[in-house]
């Protein structure tokens, strides 16, 4: 995945291999984890756990992997500032 910030004086390009999403969710902390739940309708917030979280990143990589190049958010604003994520 490449992410791209273009901006005033700022000129952002971050190469993020899907292999390591997965190591981000096990990085995050469990309070992160606990500012999601209270923004969650109540069935729905014990949806919200890391091991749930690395489940969902794991069977995405696959899918995701099928789709190398598609360009998941593009956003230009007036001012110049460019902000580009692609698969």
């Amino acid at each position: 995945m490449r992410i791209i910030v273009r901006a005033k004086g700022v000129n952002l390009w971050i190469p993020v291999p899907l292999c390591l999403a997965s190591a981000a969710v096990s990085l995050m902390p469990e309070s992160a984890f606990l500012e999601m739940r209270k923004s969650v309708a109540p069935p729905y917030d014990e949806l919200i756990t890391k091991e749930f979280l690395r489940e969902i990143v794991r069977e995405c990589r696959f899918v995701l992997k099928q789709y190398k190049g598609l360009e998941m958010i593009h956003v230009e604003a007036h001012d110049g500032t460019y902000v580009s994520v692609t698969i």
